[in-house]
């Protein structure tokens, strides 16, 4: 960071009086404070953080000035080396009114190395996560999470000792049997019971997860909240009541197997859809539009189905599905898993937390396996000329929304002018989350309103150089 940078990065914080997921502020007038969980949290999220030494949070953000700026960087430099992997700062060193002032950049740890943790605590003990302005511990699945990716394991080869082979003996079975013979002709010649280890099907004459929830009539029997959960709600939120006091309009749980799973949600999602019949003008042809793209909402099921975690630390979490009067949401115990982002989800190839149960539902022709899902869902979004999907990574649940043509409602020039008002002085998106946050979501803000004002040019980037940087601020062209 060049010393002007820091010295406009310090006025923005002066003037908003507030820290931020990228922004940490310590006094150290009195010596180095410990800062091995900001280390860990910055560490592990992406694109890092910076910590600034000399800003009293305590007075009003007022600049006390660090007590020694070498002896400072050198307890930095020490602290660092007590992280699992080492963490290497890059300070910067500014005078603000005579007081000298430190800034210590922490760049992100690549995910094979992650969690970054205080080796003094240990693992466990010493991994954190940023939330909003704070430092918060992991949870043993967050760090779970990060041990499964990088030790290759899959959980969906688990067994469970009541399970038998004849749970999985079933119509089902003997069809991806005939169709992986087919489709697999370097496995058609092997014995069944080596078909069975390759495949991951059975485990030490067990059926794995994998084959109890893809083949068996009731997996539920072993894992009990291996479901889905659907309900519809009559307003926009989960404590709206309908026009008699009812709390649900519809409310479902769904059981089976992964395939029954997908089709009994689907038949719960078109029921209650609202459908538009429409006549063409031209053909006279009758023409039903429902309220979102079907195909749309199969690949959204399919994928929280395929990706969910498996493991003993989300087995007792279903994945749900909420339908309201604006939005479906649709949830699954696992965050995105391996190295993909929310910013490239759909547009690199992804990590696959579950390989086996993807490649059989490939082999079963339910699913292509081929990383076409988002994009699918986001062409089907814009032909039905509905908002663009929102995808949310929230410690250890993603979170996928399709928007309808109710949240469509809202006057847009309004909206439109509101952000030209707010933005007039420069804003981040933090800011413009918490100013709308009562109306719509942040994701569904940027990409229905800041990307067409910064394309008209009556928005502006700070940093146009950088549209993606974690200082990006927007600003109302004059």
């Amino acid at each position: 960071m060049l010393e002007t940078e820091l010295l406009k990065l310090i006025e923005d914080i002066r003037i908003k009086k507030a820290e931020s997921n990228y922004i940490e502020v310590k006094s150290a007038k009195n010596g180095c404070p410990k800062i091995f969980d900001t280390l860990s949290s910055f560490s592990n999220q992406q694109n890092g953080g910076i910590i600034i030494f000399g800003v009293d949070e305590n007075d009003d953000y007022n600049i006390c000035g660090v007590y020694n700026a070498a002896d400072l960087q050198k307890k930095i430099m020490e602290q660092s080396m007590q992280m699992e992997p080492v963490v290497r700062p890059l300070c910067t060193v500014a005078v603000i009114d005579g007081k000298t002032v430190v800034s210590a950049e922490i760049q992100e740890t690549d995910n094979f190395q992650k969690p970054c943790f205080y080796k003094g605590a240990g693992r466990l003990r010493g991994s954190y996560v940023r939330v909003a302005d704070g430092d918060r511990l992991m949870t043993e699945y967050e760090v779970y999470s990060y041990e499964a990716f990088k030790k290759d394991i899959h959980d969906e080869l688990r067994t469970n000792e009541r399970s038998e082979l004849n749970d999985i003996n079933t119509d089902e079975y003997q069809l991806y049997l005939i169709q992986l013979r087919k489709s697999k002709p370097h496995l058609a010649t092997l014995k069944e019971t080596e078909i069975n280890r390759l495949q991951g099907v059975v485990i030490e004459n067990k059926p794995t997860i994998a084959a109890l929830m893809l083949f068996s009539v009731y997996p539920q029997a072993y894992f009990p909240q291996l479901c889905i959960t659907a309900v519809s709600v009559p307003g926009k939120e989960k404590s709206s009541v309908g026009s008699v006091g009812e709390r649900f309009i519809d409310n479902r749980r769904i059981e089976g197997s992964i395939t029954q799973m997908l089709n009994d949600t689907l038949i719960f999602i078109r029921k209650n859809m609202k459908v538009k019949t429409i006549i063409d003008q031209n053909t006279g042809m009758r023409k039903d539009k429902t309220e979102y793209p079907v195909i749309a909402v199969r690949e959204l099921v399919l994928n929280a189905l395929v990706h969910r975690d498996y493991s003993i630390h989300t087995e007792s979490a279903p994945i749900t599905v909420t339908m309201y009067s604006d939005r479906m949401e649709i949830e699954n115990p696992g965050g995105l898993y391996g190295r993909m982002t929310l910013d490239n989800l759909g547009y690199v190839s992804a990590d696959t937390r579950n390989p086996y149960i993807a490649n059989a539902l490939e082999v079963m022709g339910e699913t292509e396996n081929r990383y076409s899902g988002i994009p699918t869902i986001r062409s089907a979004m814009k032909n039905a000329k509905l908002p663009p999907p929102v995808f949310e990574n929230n410690r250890g649940v993603f979170k996928a929304i399709l928007y309808n043509e109710n949240s469509l409602t809202k006057d847009k020039t309004d909206i439109k002018s509101q952000i030209l008002d707010f933005c007039t002085v420069p804003k981040s998106r933090g800011e413009l989350e918490e100013k709308f946050k009562d109306n719509i979501t942040i994701a569904y803000l940027m990409n229905k309103y800041m990307k067409p004002l910064i394309s008209e040019n009556k928005i502006a980037l700070t940093k146009p150089e950088s549209p993606k940087s974690k200082d990006q601020q927007y600003y109302t062209v004059s």
